[in-house]
């Protein structure tokens, strides 16, 4: 019983992490084609 709550909490917080580096993954390339789009108008005025 003892390895397989130990597996299960291992797991749960593998998903965590990877959760987070996708939700960063996501505001980053928000960020960065906010940016572009910015850059992108500016230059056609």
């Amino acid at each position: 019983m003892g390895a397989f709550l130990g597996e299960f909490l291992f797991e749960a917080i593998r998903m965590v992490v990877l959760a987070a580096v996708c939700v960063g993954a996501i505001f980053c390339g928000k960020k960065l084609r906010d940016r572009k789009d910015a850059k992108t108008a500016a230059s056609e005025k």
